[in-house]
C-alpha cells in the first residue's frame, strides 16, 4: 500500500484502540491491542504520518528512534532497594523508570493531553542486549517494570533489510503480536502532502515530467545513490532560502540532497529553465489580467513540458493565494467568536473597560496555554500554529490600543473592538475580490490560449481536488469553473455516447 492508505487505516486503528464502552474501558484489552508495524524504504514519510495521524485526532505523540537506545535507556537502570518480608529485611534489585516511559507521562503532564500515539521508528534495529526485551514489550507494553500508560497506542516502523545493514529480522512470535503495514514509495500521493507543505514548484514540475526520479535506491560501482522524498522536502526548503538570500542554485547544493549524478544534473538544469520560464511569462502579469501578448502566443507554439510547467506555476501561484485567503477567513472567524463573548459581557449590567481588558488577557493566556500544549503534545499542526498566533497577536494588539483610549465602559470598549474586526474583514473582503479576479484572469488565459484542451481539464481537476481550492469556489463561486466544468462534462457524455453508437455497428 500507499503513505496515504497506510495513514488511513493506521489512523482507524488507533481511533478504534481508543474506543471505550459505557463503563469507560477501553473496548479492545490493552494485552489485544496489537502494536502497528510500518515497513517501508526510508525518507517516504512514515514520521511526518504519524504526526498528521496525532493533529487530525487531537491525540499526543511522542516519537523515538530506537537505534539510539541502549538496554539500560530503554529499560531503566538497577539500583538496590530495601525491602522487608515477614519480618526480615532484604537488599532486592529495582529499576528507576525507562527514558521513553518517563516521556510519555512528562507529555501528558505538560500537555494534559491523556491519550496518544508512541512511534518507535527502525524497531528492528535496535541493540543485541535490547532485542530479547522488544517480545515483552510488543505484546504486553511493558519496559523494564513499567507499563506503558492506558490510552497510548503503540505504531512502530522499520526499513527492510535491504536498505539498512542492521536490520534484524524478527521471528514469528513477534510478528505474531503486531499488525504489519507494508509501504511503498507514491508520487502522486506525495505531490497531495507537497502541495499541502508548500513545497517548491520547480520540485513538482520536475516530477511530473520525471516520476520514476521521485524515489530511487541502487547500487553502483562506486557505492549508493539514492533519492529519498525527504531528500526532496529537504531540497526545497533550502532552494526558497537560496532565493531569499539572492544565492545561486547550483549542483553542489543539491547534490547534498540528491545522492543521483544523473538526477542532480537533470534537476540543475530543469531548475535553471524553470526560472527561465517564470521571468519569461511572467506570472504575476498573467494573474492580474495583464498577461503579454507574447506570453499566449509561445505557449500556443510550446513543446508539452514547457506547457505543464507554465500550467503548474500558474495554480500553484493561484492554489497558494487561495490558501492565504481561507486561512485569513478561518482567523477572522475566530475573532468573531472573541468578539461576540465580549459583547455578551458588556451587555451584563454595568461593565468597565478594565474589566474588558481584563477578559481579553485572560482569552488571550488561555489561547496560549492550549497552543502550547498541543506544541507540547507534539500535535499542533503548522496552519494552526499559523491561526492562533494571529488570533494572538490580533487580541494582544486590542489590548494595546484599548489601554490608550479614555472610554471607562464596557459598551464603549466593544464599540472600539468591533471597528478593529470591521477593519479586518473590509480587508478581507478586499483580498477576496482580487482573489476571485486572479482565479477568472487565470481561466481567461488557460481558454484563450489552449481553448478546452487537457491544459483546461489539469486546472479544472486542481481547483476541484485542492482543499483550499474547492472550499473557495463553494463559498465564493466561480463562474469561469462552472461553466467550463459544465462543458467539459457534456464533452465526456458526448464521447461516451459516441462510443457505444460505435459498438452498436448502427
Amino acid at each position: 500500500m500507499n503513505i496515504k492508505q497506510a495513514k488511513e487505516y493506521i489512523k482507524d486503528s488507533v481511533k478504534l484502540y481508543l474506543k471505550k464502552d459505557e463503563e469507560g474501558e477501553y473496548r479492545i484489552p490493552v494485552v489485544r491491542q496489537r502494536p502497528i508495524f510500518l515497513l517501508g524504504a526510508p525518507g517516504i514519510g512514515k514520521t511526518a504520518v504519524m504526526e498528521q495521524i496525532a493533529q487530525e485526532l487531537g491525540i499526543a505523540i511522542v516519537s523515538y528512534s530506537m537505534t539510539h537506545h541502549t538496554r539500560q535507556s530503554a529499560l531503566g537502570l538497577p539500583f538496590i532497594a530495601h525491602r522487608e518480608y515477614e519480618g526480615y529485611s532484604y537488599d532486592v534489585s529495582e529499576y528507576t523508570m525507562s527514558e521513553i516511559i518517563a516521556s510519555i507521562y512528562d507529555v501528558m503532564k505538560e500537555s494534559g493531553i491523556r491519550e496518544g500515539i508512541l512511534f518507535l521508528d527502525e524497531i528492528n534495529c535496535v541493540s543485541e542486549t535490547l532485542a530479547p526485551s522488544m517480545l515483552q514489550f510488543l505484546q504486553y507494553k511493558v519496559f523494564g517494570r513499567h507499563k506503558v500508560p492506558e490510552g497510548w497506542i503503540i505504531v512502530t516502523a522499520g526499513n527492510p533489510p535491504e536498505y539498512n545493514k542492521s536490520v534484524r529480522e524478527f521471528d514469528i512470535v513477534t510478528l505474531d503480536r503486531m499488525k504489519i503495514l507494508e509501504v511503498e514509495a507514491d508520487y502522486a500521493v506525495w505531490k497531495e502532502y507537497a502541495k499541502e507543505r508548500d513545497l517548491h514548484t520547480a520540485i513538482t514540475n520536475y516530477l511530473d515530467l520525471n516520476k520514476e526520479d521521485f524515489y530511487q535506491v541502487e547500487t553502483t560501482v562506486k557505492g549508493k545513490n539514492y533519492i529519498t522524498a525527504r531528500g526532496w522536502e529537504d531540497l526545497s526548503v533550502m532552494i526558497f532560502l537560496y532565493e531569499e538570500e539572492g544565492l545561486k542554485v547550483e549542483e553542489s547544493l543539491i547534490e547534498q540532497y540528491l545522492r543521483n549524478p544523473r538526477v542532480v544534473k537533470e534537476f540543475c538544469a530543469y531548475y535553471d529553465l524553470y526560472q527561465k520560464y517564470k521571468n519569461d511569462y511572467r506570472i504575476e502579469d498573467i494573474l492580474a489580467g495583464n498577461a503579454p501578448a507574447s506570453a499566449g502566443e509561445r505557449a500556443r507554439k510550446a513543446g508539452f513540458d514547457e506547457r505543464l510547467s507554465l500550467l503548474s506555476m500558474l495554480i500553484d501561484r493561484m492554489q497558494h493565494e487561495i490558501r492565504e485567503n481561507i486561512e485569513k477567513l478561518d482567523y477572522i472567524n475566530h475573532i468573531l467568536n472573541h468578539l461576540k463573548a465580549v459583547k455578551n459581557f458588556a451587555g451584563q449590567g454595568e461593565k468597565s473597560a478594565d474589566e474588558v481588558l481584563s477578559m481579553l488577557n485572560t482569552q488571550i493566556a488561555g489561547r496560549q496555554n492550549g497552543m502550547e500544549a498541543l506544541q507540547k503534545a507534539g500535535s499542533l499542526s503548522e496552519r494552526e500554529k499559523r491561526r492562533q498566533r494571529s488570533v494572538i497577536r490580533f487580541l494582544e494588539d486590542c489590548v494595546k490600543s484599548l489601554r490608550l483610549e479614555t472610554t471607562a465602559d464596557a459598551e464603549a470598549a466593544f464599540l472600539f473592538l468591533k471597528e478593529r474586526y470591521d477593519k479586518e474583514m473590509h480587508s478581507y473582503k478586499q483580498e477576496t475580490k482580487e482573489t476571485g479576479d486572479k482565479l477568472h484572469y487565470l481561466f481567461a488565459f488557460v481558454e484563450d490560449t489552449f481553448g478546452e484542451g487537457n491544459e483546461m481539464l489539469i486546472l479544472l481537476t486542481e481547483c476541484t481536488v485542492n482543499r483550499d481550492s474547492a472550499r473557495f469556489i463553494a463559498l465564493y463561486g466561480s463562474e469561469d469553473y462552472k461553466r467550463h466544468n459544465e462543458e467539459m462534462m457534456i464533452s465526456e457524455r458526448q464521447d461516451v455516447l459516441m462510443q457505444q453508437i460505435e459498438e452498436l455497428d448502427l
